[in-house]
């Protein structure tokens, strides 16, 4: 049986950082789902986007992921599918359609290690930061794969930078809070992943482990660091 590109990319993740114990794509809903539950997230969350979303709520010790694709999104992967080939034509739909999935990765692991928080402003943030990381070294993998050397040239790796950071624009979202987030995240993952790649593969893997366990002010705490002592 052909594995799904969500279930190849959840099977990536959970090889880099740890099981989390349940088939993530058994969480995809439908767009009424989607309509309803961000009605009931709030004014704000109108702003997110509206062809991919996670939503994420915890009674007790239970914590319900809802994972939103448009059929917009669905269409564009399966005429150009990355599997096939990373361009132009699919770069920005991979992007939406892998940081919802580890949102909702990260979101489960978090809450199987005790964190309870998940509608606090940091554990957005965390989130967010996260994904904009993994999702790099995501797109990262996807290109290699195509090159017959499998080694990613500089020219590769600022097209993946131009459609993961610097097209984002924070500044549109009407919300401060929002814009604020947005704006932070990007350019921490921004300066974060430029240290990644001046690392070998084991080295990396070790680096991104130990990132990924920090709470984000930890994490924004260590780029800051990395950022003064590259400077210096």
């Amino acid at each position: 049986m052909n594995e799904t590109l969500f279930s190849q990319i959840q099977r990536l993740l959970e090889r880099t950082y740890a099981q989390v114990g349940i088939n993530l794509e058994d969480c995809i809903i439908d767009r009424a789902r989607s309509v309803h539950l961000s009605k009931l997230a709030g004014a704000s969350a109108r702003e997110l986007n509206e062809i991919a979303r996670t939503f994420l709520r915890h009674a007790g010790e239970q914590l319900y992921v809802g994972i939103y694709y448009s059929r917009w999104l669905i269409d564009q992967l399966e005429r150009h599918d990355p599997r096939s080939g990373l361009s132009d034509s699919n770069i920005r739909s991979l992007i939406v359609f892998v940081e919802e999935l580890n949102h909702a990765l990260h979101a489960a692991l978090q809450f199987k290690n005790g964190q309870r928080r998940i509608a606090s402003e940091e554990f957005a943030r965390d989130l967010e930061l996260q994904a904009q990381v993994d999702t790099y070294l995501v797109l990262l993998l996807f290109v290699a794969f195509f090159r017959k050397t499998q080694r990613v040239s500089r020219t590769d790796r600022r097209w993946l930078r131009f459609h993961l950071f610097s097209r984002q624009c924070p500044d549109a979202f009407r919300d401060q809070n929002l814009r604020g987030r947005y704006l932070e995240t990007c350019e921490l993952a921004a300066s974060y992943t430029q240290y990644l790649d001046t690392l070998n593969g084991v080295r990396r893997l070790d680096e991104i482990r130990k990132f990924r366990s920090l709470g984000y002010s930890a994490k924004k705490a260590h780029i800051f660091a990395l950022m003064e002592r590259t400077t210096t």
